[in-house]
């Protein structure tokens, strides 16, 4: 059979995968071991199941594939940050990021190849969105950067964020049985509260998500309160605009009762000004929540331009003053691209 007609046993479930077995004639609990060793080990290769048999790995390797990554590059920033160029089964590249500091480690993963939306600073965005990644795909990544940190760093990955290349909610089911699998005991059994799904604001996938009661964490790109100011930045709002988003926010915090993240770079003549300030202020009121303020990272055209420290200082002082929670961010990895919106597959080039 060539490698085309094979079906990638990854997208069986571990029932589908026992009753293989028996269909074969061979014990149910086998669909348990192959399932430990494709989800739990992360093989990518049936010799390397050694509890079951050589004929049986010999079957397995006729009837199915293992569609894994691989890190095809890997570059290393000078304040640590690893970014990987991961090789998708048919060709497509993606990357993603290994973030370290002092207590923790962070995977940035990609959720899809390109982007299916057009913020104008981002340069993922600039890259046609060929197709979404696999659940498997995603989990590849966060196994991949999981065991970079236990070399380089000699601990265990900490934190994954959703906020590599694409819209994580354009891929919505899949990158929900991604975070399944990352956190079932079954899988990597990490805690859902050390994992951030970030958005740019999909109005009707943040309630839909808000109904399964996830714990994980949510992360709202916002960058501007002012519709007009949004749009001009993130073309998409036309179509999903602040009121929607409003909405939304609501509606998660009232069924997770978790707070949100909104991510906002402020920029040189685009968001600096005090009615800026005051807009943000207003749509912070909407439900608890906490602003990163994000350092803004060019991607080569110069047409956004970050602002003074003297404008990001005013945006401090105002949401403290209100009582909001609000954190300066500082990008790592800008000297191999590897910083928010810089994702753009340039080793590909």
């Amino acid at each position: 059979m060539n490698a085309e007609a094979k079906t990638d046993i990854r997208a069986l479930s571990l029932d589908a995968l026992r009753a293989f077995f028996m269909e074969q004639g061979e014990q149910p609990f086998r669909g348990n071991q192959v399932y430990e060793w494709l989800w739990k080990k992360g093989a990518h290769r049936f010799e390397d199941m050694t509890n079951l048999s050589k004929p049986l790995r010999e079957a397995l390797e006729e009837r199915f594939t293992i569609n894994h990554i691989a890190v095809d590059q890997m570059q290393r920033s000078a304040d640590g940050t690893i970014k990987n160029a991961v090789k998708l089964h048919d060709g497509l590249v993606v990357e993603s990021v290994l973030i370290p500091t002092d207590s923790r480690t962070t995977a940035c993963v990609s959720s899809q190849v390109g982007c299916s939306l057009d913020c104008r600073f981002c340069a993922t965005a600039r890259l046609k969105r060929m197709r979404n990644l696999n659940p498997d795909e995603i989990y590849d990544q966060v196994v991949a950067i999981d065991r970079q940190s236990r070399l380089y760093f000699d601990r265990p990955l900490s934190n994954i964020v959703f906020m590599g290349m694409g819209e994580p909610l354009m891929n919505y089911p899949n990158v929900m049985k991604a975070i399944e699998k990352i956190t079932s005991e079954d899988g990597l059994g990490m805690s859902p509260k050390r994992i951030t799904v970030s958005t740019s604001g999909v109005p009707k996938l943040i309630r839909k998500m808000a109904d399964e009661q996830p714990r994980f964490n949510l992360a709202v790109s916002l960058h501007s309160a002012i519709e007009e100011t949004r749009t001009r930045i993130m073309p998409f709002n036309e179509k999903m605009p602040l009121s929607e988003l409003r909405e939304a926010v609501v509606y998660w915090y009232g069924k997770t009762r978790s707070r949100i993240t909104y991510e906002y770079v402020v920029w040189e003549g685009v968001n600096d000004k005090a009615v800026d300030i005051r807009a943000l202020l207003d749509f912070c009121k909407a439900a608890p929540c906490k602003v990163n303020l994000i350092e803004y990272n060019p991607i080569d055209d110069g047409e956004f331009r970050q602002a003074s420290p003297e404008a990001i200082d005013r945006y401090v002082q105002a949401l403290e003053g209100a009582g909001v929670t609000v954190t300066v961010r500082r990008s790592r990895g800008k000297d191999i691209d590897a910083a928010c919106g810089q994702l753009a597959n340039k080793s590909q080039e």
